[in-house]
């Protein structure tokens, strides 16, 4: 058990590293929006895109400065004061993030590439098996599914391919899911402050700090994103400079939950459950939307309007309250699954969560068909 004082301490240095990663995005944010208008730098619009008029996809090029920024200024100003917490914190801590700092380097300089001038999904997919690659390396891989689909322990061989195809997967999963304003850092936020409590109550400090960070840059950027008026160009997308680095965080905090100390949790809470259920909006959209693809003879790798927001989108809500149902499906995914992983089987959790995910696209579908036979017949009459 951690002390009164060291939980105080820690959690000060969380707040500190979250303002300063909000501060620091805040400021970059409204200037990446100016030299875009300058530049003409636009994101393009086309029959599938929901909004109108002209609005820069560079938003994602604040979020790395603001989170490494934050992050690193943290940490060398409790290591300069000799600060005995963080000094012991940081320990083999930090090796796994000095990896992850390169992978997200990788995807920030891809994304940059796409978001100006476009990058083929082949490359994209290169790039990104390389930071999974480097995830591996550092020692984070999956080797426990801790009875998910009744595996447990996993072959070395096997976790790290295993490792790979879910690094590869979830960071494609938060870039496929940004269709909506809000949506992407939305659900990107909610599943990086669970993921901070989570390593807080765990003792994982340096983890929390990292989370924090990452949570920080993506506040400001949600305001401009929803609440931005295109006519006053103070509106902006994330990119897929800010998709890819913010799905490489999230899949080090998934696989850092999984690979932790045996006492981490300190309810008898499942690591893989705890771990996957943040990721399960946007991980189980894209695999439904890549199936119904392949299903109907398309490229599963080229864009649709097949997504969980369209479908909602196609019911008639505005874009606000289908971004809040959505968001309100991933903290109820969230809160139930881990409430009862203590005394359920997990495979039983994650069937039940394809099910449940099942069913309503399939009521969503009948009530999409149902709406337009009713809008068809009052146009005929």
């Amino acid at each position: 058990m951690f002390t009164q004082d060291t939980l105080l301490y820690w959690l000060e240095n969380d707040l500190l590293c979250f303002a300063i990663s909000v501060l620091i995005a805040g400021i970059l944010i409204p200037k990446i929006i100016l030299i875009a208008f300058r530049r003409n730098l636009f994101d393009e619009i086309d029959e599938r895109k929901i909004h109108r008029g002209v609005v820069p996809r560079l938003g994602g090029i604040a979020f790395f400065p603001a989170f490494l920024f934050s992050l690193t200024l943290v940490v060398a100003l409790n290591l300069r004061l000799g600060s005995a917490p963080m000094i012991d914190a940081i320990g083999g801590a930090f090796v796994p993030i000095y990896f992850e700092i390169c992978a997200i380097i990788l995807l920030y300089l891809v994304g940059i590439a796409d978001d100006l001038i476009g990058v083929r999904y082949m490359a994209k997919f290169v790039v990104q098996i390389v930071c999974a690659i480097l995830l591996a390396c550092s020692g984070m891989y999956i080797d426990n599914l801790y009875g998910i689909l009744w595996l447990n322990e996993l072959p070395d061989v096997l976790a790290w391919l295993f490792s790979i195809l879910v690094t590869v997967y979830v960071v494609n999963a938060i870039n496929l899911i940004d269709g909506i304003d809000g949506l992407a850092s939305g659900l990107s936020s909610i599943a990086l402050i669970f993921y901070a409590v989570v390593f807080f109550n765990g003792g994982e400090f340096i983890y929390s700090l990292l989370a924090v960070a990452s949570a920080g840059t993506l506040f400001p950027f949600f305001y401009y994103n929803v609440f931005g008026d295109v006519t006053k160009q103070k509106k902006i997308f994330m990119g897929d400079t800010g998709a890819l680095t913010t799905g490489m965080v999230l899949v080090f905090c998934a696989i850092a939950v999984m690979c932790a100390k045996p006492d981490f949790l300190t309810v008898d809470y499942n690591p893989a459950i705890v771990a996957l259920s943040p990721l399960i909006v946007p991980c189980f959209d894209v695999f439904r939307v890549y199936f119904h693809r392949v299903k109907k003879g398309r490229n599963p790798f080229l864009p649709d309007k097949c997504h969980i927001h369209h479908k909602i989108l196609a019911l008639g809500m505005n874009q606000a309250a289908a971004l809040l149902t959505i968001l309100g499906v991933s903290i109820a995914f969230i809160g139930i699954n881990v409430l009862v992983s203590p005394f359920t089987n997990p495979t039983i959790i994650f069937i039940g969560d394809v099910v449940v995910w099942t069913i309503a696209n399939i009521l969503l579908t009948r009530a999409i068909r149902q709406r337009e036979k009713r809008l068809d017949k009052t146009l005929y009459d």
